[in-house]
């Protein structure tokens, strides 16, 4: 086995358990290895550290998956993280309940397996697989998974980008039962049934679960704003929560109009408005017309290159959120961008509060749901943040 050796002054990060090899860390690969195999991670002096699948050409060449050098990488293994990441899900509560049968069941680096992600939608498992190395073992993967997890239909719905940067065709639908015509499951009591092609990532954003019960909690009584709504998940929660009026705003027609059907299952249409529309242009023409403004766009920084910009983007979305909101209502300003971390968040909303001559005050923070843990040695791996703010008079 190829063994990649790393630099002085690189090593303290593996060794404390960041599951990530930087291209920069990389002294010289001993051996022969082609793109996916598996490889020993070494320091300077030849210690083992871990191993892991190679990516070549990649600016993170390896992503560790086991610390040891006996276990070896095969279907067991698999099986075997698998069973600890349900029942670290069920330690926490997911999976128990029968209000809530939808949510991530592996997170990549979060429940050590780099390079693949699970979502469970009931009985429909959706698969990303987002490495070489991870997607040269689909077979032994697929398998593992419906030994565990037992489910009606797996389906890959890996990215067609992470597919071309491993250097790699993605899959495309079901790779395992039979092809299921929705995904139906629940969140919090809501239900959902989404067209199994449905738009963004595996279909549903798991992550904001928390955030969008606050959100429900601090809607009663309240007109509310949910931009970039997606299917409108914010949006429905609201509704339940008792808000007086909801609107959804996005300009996927798609999602619209997937949202509108779930409002209508929920027995909230009557209530919640879908508008398909940009919804920086809607939130300049509200003009304080909102108690609650949900300001939750897509990934604005996909790499750290991205990050001045995105900034600069949302200092924009602050202020449009501050002015769409009444005086002494709620904004949240949400980012999915691990280049962008919370202090960096919180000055482009006081940027933002300032050019709309409002004060915006913090209540609370938020970050990703309990079924999308972070290793601690990993600070990249927690991406999703967001802040509650009271939009005060200057």
């Amino acid at each position: 086995m190829a063994s990649v050796r790393l630099k002085s002054g690189h090593v303290q990060p593996v060794w404390a358990g960041h599951p990530w090899v930087y291209a920069q860390a990389v002294d010289r690969i001993e051996g022969g290895v082609t793109r996916g195999d598996e490889v020993h991670v070494v320091d300077p002096r030849g210690n083992f550290l871990g191993r892991g699948f190679y990516s070549q050409g990649s600016a993170i060449p390896v992503r560790i998956l086991v610390r040891d050098e006996a276990t070896p990488i095969d279907a067991a293994l698999f099986r075997s993280k698998f069973e600890r990441a349900l029942a670290a899900r069920h330690q926490l509560g997911l999976g128990t309940s029968p209000d809530t049968t939808g949510y991530r069941v592996v997170h990549a680096e979060g429940d050590g397996l780099p390079g693949l992600i699970v979502d469970r939608f009931e009985d429909v498992l959706v698969v990303q697989l987002l490495t070489f190395g991870m997607k040269a073992r689909e077979a032994m993967i697929f398998e593992a998974l419906a030994d565990v997890f037992h489910p009606r239909a797996i389906l890959d719905r890996t990215p067609a980008g992470a597919a071309k940067i491993e250097g790699f065709t993605e899959g495309k639908g079901v790779v395992f039962g039979t092809a299921p015509t929705s995904m139906t499951f629940k969140e919090r009591g809501i239900a959902w049934a989404l067209p199994s092609d449905v738009g963004q990532k595996t279909g549903f954003y798991f992550d904001q679960r928390e955030l969008r019960g606050r959100v429900e909690a601090l809607a009663s009584g309240k007109r509310v704003l949910d931009a970039y709504s997606y299917i409108g998940a914010f949006g429905l929660a609201a509704a339940r929560g008792g808000a007086s009026e909801v609107i959804c705003v996005d300009e996927s027609a798609v999602a619209v109009e997937v949202g509108a059907a779930q409002a209508k299952l929920n027995g909230f249409d009557t209530l919640v408005r879908y508008q398909r529309g940009d919804a920086r242009r809607f939130m300049q023409e509200a003009a304080g017309t909102f108690d609650l403004t949900v300001v939750d766009p897509p990934r604005l920084a996909p790499t750290r290159g991205a990050r001045d910009q995105a900034l600069v983007m949302y200092a924009k979305l602050a202020e449009l959120g501050c002015r769409a909101t009444k005086p002494n209502g709620l904004i949240v300003l949400c980012s999915c961008s691990g280049a962008v971390d919370l202090f960096a968040l919180t000055r482009a909303l006081a940027t933002g509060a300032v050019r709309a001559n409002v004060q915006a005050t913090i209540v609370e923070r938020a970050f990703q749901g309990p079924d999308h843990p972070v290793p601690a040695a990993f600070s990249e791996g927690l991406y999703l943040k967001a802040v509650i703010a009271r939009v005060e008079p200057r």
